[in-house]
This record gives structure tokens, C-alpha cells and sequence, in this order.
């Protein structure tokens, strides 16, 4: 990593942009505690540990920290975190969600016994929250994952001496003029990170014309997760239950999109073999407001919650149920094995597709709609192997469907991931010899 041009000033222009952002900040941060209580009226999570938001909270001398903003990040980054643990150093992850920070707790709960783990909610973006934070928890180094670009917190482990990457890092083709714009205008807060670790040869020719010194091509770090036997073993028998029927999961819905998939299941339904389907929503919170609009849509629903136990053994039958609504964390790929074709949300909405990797991981055929800006490594490559559709019309998608089931082998999907493993260890080796650096 770049350590030695941590000490290089900042351009006139990004001084007074850093100064007036945080004065904009300060102004605005009784919205930010309004807004943190209002989500807790959801997810009782975002009302604890505020503290912590601040960068206070209990001390926690890490060797890493790594910032991963919600669950998607965090469960990329587990392959990293667990490189480091085993070389025995100490681990702090910061997160902007409870549903990243339970997770954490969970997959790492008897390393936070053992005091060599902690997680904590991310500092809101201000110069005297992560001064605070720094002398808190001294990090040797720090990873961000995928688009992270707080300024103040570049700046402040900039000023602390933490060399700060990113990994899994992107640019989106949809963002891309924009961040050009802000580079050319002031300079772009990705510039000022010590090291890049990019997804590809494209995102890391994006991070060098904003003006990022150090820039590598590691690849993704999901790649390199193993999808855990006892779920594939659930998902498979469930799928085994279902007597022959065609299963389609619908994968990380987001809110706006649910129209889209409601049309597609009425098409897909009205056939003489009818699937059957899981649902599973993007964010928690969305659990019940899910299942409730299948419901007004004229869907018989199940829940995992009633269908299954803790363990995913099943103790009732779906009965007259078409859909399996997903109210569970951590449990994506039970939905995905039990699948013969996997949609992948967010494809239909302004935000983008949400990952495909982990359906392609299991060998799934993988559908989504055209906004895959947000996933344009491994898209474009994953499409071009076969692996991937595009759909780009919302009423194509049935025929999407079915013309995708069957389509990829289990031969062809490992050859695709055995190609774009290893970056966990790419940038592992990167980092190792700061970490161990006397403090």
C-alpha cells in the first residue's frame, strides 16, 4: 500500500470543498439523529449504540479496520477478516446498518468473546467524530469496501497516519461522469485514499484518471466466499419436498421494483405447470410490508419464519402457498439452492442490480434487469459466458425465466469462479506487512 504519500497536502480547492462540507455537516446533523430515530421505528437497531456514531464507545486497539457499510459489503468481506484473524491480528468492522453489525456478531461471535474481534457503527462524517474515533481504536490500516467515498474519513486517517484502501472498489458507469466532474472541478475524495484495490481493468483505469497514485487490479472478494453445506443441503430438500415443481427465487427486492416481479408471477403462474417461488426482500424492514403485498395481490403466501425452525428443518408443509416470502438474515443461500432460476432485484430500480455472484456460485442461471451499472464486473463478463441474463424490458421477463432455466451447468459456473478467485488473498498480502508494523 501507499503509506508514504499520506503526508502529501490536499489542493487549495478540496481545502476550502473539506471545510465548507464539514460546516454543511454540522448544520445538518440534528437531521441525521432525527433520521437515525425514525429508522428505529422499523429497526430498533439504528435507536442503539448512537455513541458510537459520534466515534466514542468503548476503545479497541485493532491491527485492521474495515469498513464494510451494510450486509452485502460485510458478507463480501468475510473471507478478508478471517485472513487476518488467522494470522492472529485483531479486527474492528464499522457498519452504517444493524443488519451489517448483527451479522458481524453472528459469523464472528466466538472471536468477540475472545476480544480479538469488535464491531461498531460508522462515525457520522464530521473532522471531530473521527478524530475521536483514531484515538479511540489507532488502526495500523484500514479497508473500505466498494464506494465509500466519506471525505472526512479519507482526510482523518490521512491525518492520523492510518493508510486507508479500497476494496472491491468501482466506479459505476452511471456515476462515472459525474465523479469526473467533481475530480476536474475540486478533486475526488478517491484520490486521497493511500491505495485502490480495484475490480477490474476498467474500474481501475476510472480510479486513475480521478487521480488515485496507487492502483491495483485484486478483482472481488466474493469470489472467495464458501457458501456454507447446511444451507445448500436445507435448500436442496426443500426443493426435493416441492415434488418436481419448478422453483424461481427472486433475490433482494427492493422497494419500487415489486410491480415488476407481481406482473411476471402472473404471467409465470397462468401456465399449465405453474413454479413455485421464494421471495426474499432486500432489507428487513421490508419483511412484512412484503409479504402483506403479495397478500393484496392475490397470493397465497408461507413464511420462513412459520414454514421452518432456527435450524431450517421444516415443520410444516407450504400447503396452498405459491410463495415463499424470505423474513430471515443470513440465509440467502438456502434461497438460492432450492432454486432452478434465480432474478437478482434492484435491476428494475434507479439503484442498480445487487450482487450476482452468490446465485452464480451455486450454478444458478441468474436473471436481472438492465440498470447493472452497479454490477458492471462481473456483468458484462458473466453475460458474455453465458451466466448472466439481461433482461431489459419488464414484460420479457417471463420469457427470460424460462429460457434460462436449465441453461447453465455446474461445470460451467466453477470454470467461471475458479478464473475470478483469489482477490481476498491479493489484497491480504498487500496489507500484511503494515499490519504487523510496531505501533
Amino acid at each position: 500500500m501507499n503509506a508514504l504519500s499520506l503526508s502529501e497536502p490536499a489542493r487549495l480547492r478540496y481545502r476550502i470543498f473539506l471545510f465548507l462540507y464539514a460546516c454543511i455537516f454540522r448544520v445538518l446533523t440534528p437531521l441525521i439523529w432525527r433520521y437515525f430515530r425514525k429508522r428505529a421505528r422499523g429497526d430498533a437497531g439504528y435507536g442503539l449504540h448512537l455513541e458510537e456514531r459520534k466515534g466514542e464507545g468503548a476503545p479497541f486497539a485493532a491491527d485492521l479496520w474495515l469498513h464494510a457499510v451494510s450486509l452485502g459489503e460485510i458478507n463480501s468481506a468475510v473471507p478478508l477478516v478471517r485472513l487476518a484473524l488467522q494470522d492472529g491480528h485483531r479486527v474492528l468492522t464499522t457498519h452504517a446498518t444493524p443488519a451489517a453489525r448483527n451479522s458481524v456478531e453472528r459469523t464472528f461471535a466466538d472471536e468477540i468473546v475472545s476480544g480479538q474481534l469488535a464491531a461498531r457503527f460508522l462515525p457520522i462524517d464530521r473532522p471531530d467524530y473521527w478524530q475521536r474515533f483514531f484515538a479511540s481504536h489507532a488502526p495500523r490500516v484500514g479497508l473500505v469496501v466498494e464506494m465509500e467515498f466519506w471525505p472526512w474519513m479519507i482526510e482523518a486517517a490521512r491525518e492520523a497516519g492510518v493508510p486507508l484502501a479500497l476494496v472491491n472498489a468501482q466506479i459505476p458507469a452511471g456515476s462515472w461522469p459525474k465523479a469526473r466532474r467533481l475530480a476536474s472541478l475540486i478533486g475526488h475524495p478517491a484520490a486521497r485514499m493511500a491505495s485502490v484495490f480495484a475490480k477490474s481493468e476498467t474500474q481501475a483505469r476510472r480510479f486513475r484518471a480521478l487521480g488515485a497514485s496507487d492502483v491495483r487490479i485484486a478483482g472481488e472478494t466474493r469470489f472467495d466466499i464458501v457458501p456454507p453445506e447446511t444451507q445448500i443441503q436445507a435448500g436442496e430438500a426443500f426443493r426435493a419436498s416441492l415434488q418436481g415443481k419448478t422453483v424461481i427465487a427472486i433475490a433482494s427486492v427492493v422497494e419500487g421494483e415489486e410491480n415488476v416481479y407481481v406482473q411476471a408471477l402472473v404471467d409465470l403462474f397462468s401456465g399449465s405447470d405453474p413454479p413455485f417461488v421464494t421471495w426474499v426482500p432486500r432489507a428487513p424492514e421490508r419483511f412484512q410490508a412484503s409479504g402483506e403485498f403479495l397478500q393484496s395481490a392475490g397470493f397465497d403466501i408461507a413464511w420462513r419464519s412459520h414454514l421452518f425452525d432456527k435450524g431450517l428443518n421444516p415443520h410444516s408443509e407450504p400447503g396452498s402457498a405459491r410463495i415463499l416470502v424470505g423474513d430471515s438474515l443470513g440465509e440467502m443461500t438456502f434461497y438460492l439452492a432450492a432454486a432452478d432460476a434465480v432474478i437478482v432485484g434492484g435491476g428494475f430500480g434507479p439503484r442498480g442490480a445487487h450482487n450476482v455472484i452468490e446465485p452464480l456460485a451455486l450454478g444458478k442461471p441468474v436473471i436481472t434487469g438492465p440498470s447493472v451499472g452497479t454490477i458492471e464486473f462481473p456483468a458484462v463478463e458473466a453475460e458474455a459466458a453465458g451466466m448472466l441474463t439481461v433482461c431489459h424490458a419488464p414484460e420479457d421477463l417471463p420469457d427470460a425465466v424460462r429460457a434460462a432455466i436449465g441453461q447453465t451447468s455446474p461445470e460451467k459456473a466453477e470454470a467461471f469462479h475458479a478464473s475470478h478467485r483469489g482477490a481476498s488473498q491479493r489484497i491480504y498480502d498487500a496489507i500484511r506487512p503494515l499490519l504487523s508494523e510496531r505501533r
